[in-house]
């Protein structure tokens, strides 16, 4: 199949859910992937890996593992979901999205995979577009010949397609509430979904922060006879310092005392955490074999982007503000943007469009961000489980000082930018759907 007719026949298969109701009704399971893959040649047994599963910072994370790995002179791959543009920058080879002839070529393997075993009546019904992608990453990374893949999971661990994988080190990141519908309606019942993926005799790193998180994770790893190093007992900082919202610090092994210096791009407080997270993979991977040493982390911390979050899309000019955008679903993200505001936008005025799919606590993250805003621009972003502008505005408007009604993301964008002074600063936030649109529409125009 050509490029095209591939992206098509995934998108018929449906990128989400259409509805919380839709997940009480959806069985959840390894077969599909499993069945799969065996058909496939095991593809996902062909390179080492490393599965990061968490409710934030697991896309921050990987990337900023991946570049440390690529540093270190490694052949990597990087797998990782959602995608801002293109659904190529989902699956990664050096740093590098999938060709659009590669991505066809990887498609028609697992269709004709599918076919054949929907025939024989080794699968009872078509495998998912995340279990199809999933496994044309496996299928990609293994024809390559990746040394290593790092790859974060949809959205849970336990039952997520990814879980077929045997990796090297299994990392959770910070865990919070999210997706409960699907995972279930505390932080223990999401902590465990995420603690899954720890299998038999794993090394693991965890970042989560929530006591109840970290009781589970533990209890998880005790079961497991896994080996288990939480960061806050791994390293302590020195010399922390910030320079346009980005961290740099010396980070200090408590076991060794080793020191490696970290220098960030990637702007915000909470990225320090996640690359703690990063360095104790990173160290982990070298205590098995891999070749990496504190210069390859130093050169992959200082190399490691990570578009559509707290990225800085437009500098400030003569006649127009500073622009940013933040994938931001959830109230634990719509926190770090606060203390991000807080720290490096405070004084200044803050225009906010602001657009989210049905499912999201719309209500909370703007009870966070809505008030620090001087106007908030509330939109619909171009997908079909988008909630409206208006209903938006009837259920979070009340926490703004200033609130308009704009349903088109573009015409939202405009508006900004004739309400914000050169002095101001717009920030886009919500659905990464929004993010990835406006995004593309800034950077297609050659001012920004």
């Amino acid at each position: 199949m050509t490029y095209d007719e591939s992206v098509q026949y995934l998108l018929s298969l449906g990128r989400e859910l259409a509805s919380p109701q839709q997940a009480s009704a959806t069985k959840f399971d390894l077969k599909n992937s499993t069945a799969l893959c065996e058909h496939l040649g095991q593809p996902q047994r062909a390179f080492q890996s490393v599965h990061v599963a968490g409710t934030n910072g697991k896309g921050s994370t990987s990337a900023m593992l991946d570049s440390i790995l690529r540093e270190a002179g490694m052949r990597t791959g990087l797998y990782t979901s959602p995608h801002l543009e293109r659904i190529n920058e989902r699956i990664r080879l050096d740093g590098k999205d999938i060709s659009d002839e590669e991505f066809a070529a990887a498609f028609t393997r697992v269709r004709e995979a599918i076919e054949e075993l929907l025939a024989s009546g080794c699968l009872a019904a078509h495998p998912t577009f995340f279990e199809c992608v999933t496994a044309m990453a496996f299928v990609y990374f293994a024809q390559a010949g990746a040394e290593i893949a790092v790859c974060e999971t949809g959205m849970g661990g336990r039952l997520d397609a990814t879980n077929i994988l045997l990796p090297e080190v299994a990392v959770i990141t910070q865990i919070d509430l999210d997706h409960e519908n699907y995972l279930g309606h505390s932080i223990e019942e999401i902590a465990g979904e995420k603690a899954g993926i720890i299998k038999p005799g794993a090394r693991v790193v965890s970042a989560a922060e929530h006591l109840i998180a970290r009781v589970v994770i533990r209890r998880r790893c005790a079961e497991q006879a896994a080996f288990l190093v939480e960061i806050e007992n791994a390293f302590f900082l020195e010399d922390v310092t910030s320079r346009d919202g980005c961290f740099s610090f010396t980070a200090i092994s408590h076991d060794s005392g080793a020191r490696v210096p970290v220098a960030l791009r990637l702007p915000g407080r909470f990225q320090v955490r996640n690359a703690l997270t990063a360095l104790a993979a990173a160290r982990m991977l070298a205590e098995r074999g891999a070749p990496i040493d504190d210069e390859a982390i130093a050169r992959g911390f200082a190399a490691a982007t990570w578009p559509g979050r707290l990225e800085r899309i437009g500098a400030r000019a003569e006649n127009r503000p500073e622009i940013y955008v933040d994938g931001t679903h959830n109230p634990a993200g719509a926190r770090e943007i606060a203390v991000f505001w807080d720290q490096f936008l405070a004084g200044r005025n803050i225009y906010l469009i602001y657009g989210a799919m049905r499912d999201k606590a719309v209500d909370e993250i703007a009870g966070l961000l809505f008030p620090r805003a001087s106007a908030v621009i509330l939109t619909t972003p171009l997908q079909p489980r988008a909630i409206s502008a208006a209903l938006l505005a009837e259920m979070t408007a009340h926490h703004a000082r200033h609130a308009e009604v704009i349903p088109d993301p573009s015409q939202a964008l405009a508006r900004a930018l004739e309400l914000a002074a050169p002095e101001d600063v717009i920030f886009i936030t919500g659905s990464l759907y929004l993010v990835g649109e406006l995004r593309r529409e800034w950077m297609s125009r050659k001012g920004g």
